[in-house]
């Protein structure tokens, strides 16, 4: 740990020293905005490495999700590394499924968790300080946080469809159909309106004036259902939705950007007309695209020399597919979710990852060549930051007031999270974040986190 501490430090160090004295630190923070397929900042190119940090709001809550010291020390972390854009959860929902994250942010229709808001104010209000951004998802087409299919029970009044007991497909089409079901968008638009127009009971900010936010999301990973004939009927439902529904925020909000939160191709039958067509609209601001090898069997951490070879060029292939979407629609283009597996599917901190980070650096190097050469690669927030603790549990089972990952209830708790102790791995971020802080010219020193943001001691 204190060989991390001083990589950090160093980090922070290097960083500012690039740096130093071409930025006036007393210019005002800018709101993110659009210009062709580049994102600007104060009229001066925005490029980003990011992680994604679903719980930072309950970490930040004064309830029983509550852990504000450590939530201080991650992003002290996460800022020295570099990794300054953070895609987080801003709405949950109380679901009837047992595998779920509990408590969540709306227990019933109009009926809130307070303290949980609270939290997601105290997160802005020191992400600011360290000039992170933030994306904020507003609800999950899946089920570990809620989503679009309790939101479809709340308004019916029904049971709801169960995954383990009804299947994948149907459930998939349940929460798909939520799209069509104006009653369950009625309670979602409610939500949206008191998020945006709320006040941050830290720093008196009202959300759509506070330039931390980068973009509205309208959901995690939204589509219209499973493939085939159900999923068919209801594109038409899912454009409309995604058109209507980020115009609706932006009637509420004229600073910020809004984004689909979309996988991209593989969200609808791993088709590039779907992936077009979904951000296509002018409500929707910037391209989004996940990459998942294992959950798309592409890759198997218990074979990982044979099967990381064709992964990394079907990685590669996925990416290039989305380049040239944002490219005919002239918007930026964020890989807003990556990850990777450890080798042999370990959990535990400090175990191997070989397969990983072979793939993340040629992975980076890819957008970075994107961003330096002019293309529409604007940032990627990697899957994800588990920081400075582990997973309690022998069977790695998440169960409500265990300590948060960023692995989410339903899976492997450190499957996917990026430790503190992975130094290897970090190394790799690091490296890619201060190639992106580059390419922003002047305006880097808003990248790359407050100054002296040293780690701070364990209370």
């Amino acid at each position: 740990m204190q060989a991390l501490k001083s990589a950090i430090v160093l980090c922070t160090a290097v960083a500012l020293a690039a740096c130093s004295g071409l930025f006036p630190w007393g210019e005002s923070v800018g709101f993110i905005k659009v210009k062709g397929i580049h994102f600007v900042q104060n009229d001066r190119p925005y490029y980003f490495a990011g992680s994604n940090f679903w719980y930072g709001g309950y970490l930040g809550s004064p309830g029983r999700t509550g852990d504000r010291p450590r939530l201080l020390r991650e992003l002290d972390s996460l800022s020295a590394i570099g990794l300054t854009n953070l895609r987080i959860l801003a709405g949950s929902e109380h679901s009837y499924l047992k595998q779920t994250l509990r408590p969540a942010i709306t227990r019933a229709p109009g009926v809130i968790d307070d303290s949980l808001l609270e939290g997601l104010d105290f997160l802005l209000s020191e992400m600011a300080k360290h000039h992170m951004r933030a994306v904020l998802y507003l609800t999950n087409y899946w089920e570990w946080s809620g989503g679009m299919a309790v939101y479809n029970a709340w308004a019916d009044s029904g049971g709801g469809v169960d995954p383990d007991f009804q299947g994948w497909p149907a459930f998939m089409n349940y929460s798909g159909s939520f799209c069509a079901n104006e009653n369950a968008n009625r309670l979602f638009r409610a939500y949206i309106r008191l998020l945006v127009q709320r006040r941050n009971t830290c720093n008196g900010r009202l959300y759509s004036e506070d330039p931390t936010i980068m973009s509205w999301q309208l959901a995690n990973e939204p589509r219209p259902g499973f493939v085939g004939p159900e999923g068919d009927r209801n594109l038409g439902a899912y454009y409309r939705w995604i058109n209507e529904t980020a115009g609706f925020i932006h009637s509420l909000d004229s600073n910020h950007l809004v984004s689909t939160g979309s996988e991209g191709a593989v969200g609808y039958g791993w088709s590039g007309e779907f992936a077009l067509k979904t951000h296509e609209f002018r409500s929707i601001d910037y391209v989004t695209f996940h990459l998942w090898p294992k959950n798309w069997e592409w890759f198997d951490p218990l074979r990982y020399d044979q099967t990381l070879p064709p992964t990394e060029d079907k990685a590669l292939s996925y990416v290039t597919l989305h380049c040239s979407i944002a490219r005919a629609l002239d918007k930026p283009l964020v890989l807003e979710e990556f990850g990777l597996a450890r080798d042999s599917a370990k959990c535990a901190p400090g175990t191997p990852t070989t397969a990983r980070d072979r793939y993340f650096q040629r992975l980076v190097g890819l957008l970075e060549d994107s961003a330096r050469t002019g293309g529409p690669i604007a940032g990627a927030n990697v899957w994800g930051w588990g920081g400075l603790v582990r997973g309690p549990n022998p069977d790695n089972v998440w169960r409500p007031g265990d300590p948060f990952l960023i692995d989410p209830p339903h899976e492997p708790q450190g499957y996917n999270s990026i430790f503190a102790a992975d130094t290897s791995t970090i190394r790799i971020l690091r490296n890619h974040a201060l190639r992106m802080i580059r390419l922003c010219g002047v305006d880097s020193l808003l990248a790359v986190g407050a100054p002296a943001a040293a780690p701070r001691a364990k209370p």
